[in-house]
């Protein structure tokens, strides 16, 4: 197990380092830098362009610029944003906590949500509502999470004459408002994975009341409940673990848009407006913090396979 854990870490760690220099070098290569942008109005001459250029770090070579950062993470130094003059992980560490929340709500709306689609679906095989859950499941799917947040907003405000606050507010500042904010977020951010979800519940839960050890606990008398629960569900259970992996990258993403939107100020937002600016450090931190969380969640969704399935646990699948 040591030996699995290790080599799925020094994975994640070689994944990292190439988004890492992916993402530095791309973002150097989109027109207009950080200076261009800064004294695009300010009538400033080659002089001050010069200047302001040394001062970030940007008359050098790319590899350089990648070097000198990178000397800095090791130190514990992300960098100073552009334009805000304040240190990257200052900035990075006020944020974090609004973007995991955001996303770990969103994770366990869409899983339960699915989770329980899949299993109706399942059981009522053939049905109207089996039809209903599996039309729900695709038409999701293709839908962005951002035209889902539009959707659900617009019903909000003409059915229900409601719409959320634009100004945010800490959960322990208003509870109440700081639920009306979240809602539609969430739901909009888990609404592909719950379909995702539902669709894998489903036709797993299916191969798995039909395979002959199902059929064996049912004729040894054990009433439908406790085959669809004890049973059937926890093997179904590993083929849906497997999207969470999935559904985290898509959940991850779309935070960036829909942060903006609602005016949430997590790292969604933060790096929205980096990109826009070119503010270099605060946009390779960011991707860094993606890249990490998507990398463990991976490595934990691999551990939890043991923990469902004793077959990988006693076999040799983590040797």
């Amino acid at each position: 197990m040591i030996r699995y854990v290790a080599r799925r870490l020094a994975y994640g760690a070689v994944v990292m380092g190439l988004v890492t220099v992916l993402v530095f070098v791309l973002m150097r290569l989109v027109p207009g830098d950080a200076v261009t942008l800064q004294l695009v109005d300010s009538g400033a001459g080659p002089e001050e362009a010069a200047a302001l250029r040394a001062e970030f770090g940007l008359d050098v070579p790319v590899w350089v610029q990648l070097g000198n950062w990178l000397a800095g993470v090791v130190r514990g130094d992300l960098g100073t944003s552009f334009y805000t003059g304040a240190p990257v992980a200052e900035l990075f560490l006020q944020r974090i906590p609004v973007t995991v929340t955001l996303g770990l709500l969103a994770l366990v709306f869409a899983t339960v949500a699915g989770v329980g689609l899949g299993v109706l679906a399942a059981v009522t095989r053939g049905t109207a509502v089996d039809g209903a859950v599996r039309t729900f499941a695709v038409a999701f799917l293709s839908v962005p999470n951002f035209v889902v947040a539009l959707l659900v907003l617009t019903a909000c405000a003409v059915w229900l004459n409601w719409s959320p606050p634009l100004a945010y507010r800490p959960l322990t500042e208003d509870p109440a408002g700081w639920i009306q904010q979240m809602a539609i977020p969430v739901i909009a951010l888990g609404t592909a994975g719950m379909a995702g979800t539902a669709r894998m519940a489903r036709s797993s839960l299916l191969e798995s009341l039909n395979s002959d050890y199902v059929r064996t606990v049912r004729a040894k008398g054990a009433g439908e409940r406790t085959v669809i629960g004890k049973h059937a569900a926890r093997n179904s259970t590993i083929a849906v673990l497997t999207l969470l992996g999935l559904e985290l990258a898509t959940i991850l993403g779309g935070t960036v848009i829909l942060e903006q939107m609602f005016g949430i100020p997590g790292t969604g937002q933060l790096v929205y407006t980096a990109v826009l600016e070119r503010d270099y450090p605060v946009v390779v931190s960011c991707t860094i913090f993606y890249a990490a969380l998507f990398i463990v969640t991976i490595i934990v969704i691999d551990l939890l396979y043991a923990w469902v399935d004793p077959r990988i646990r006693t076999g040799r699948a983590l040797s």
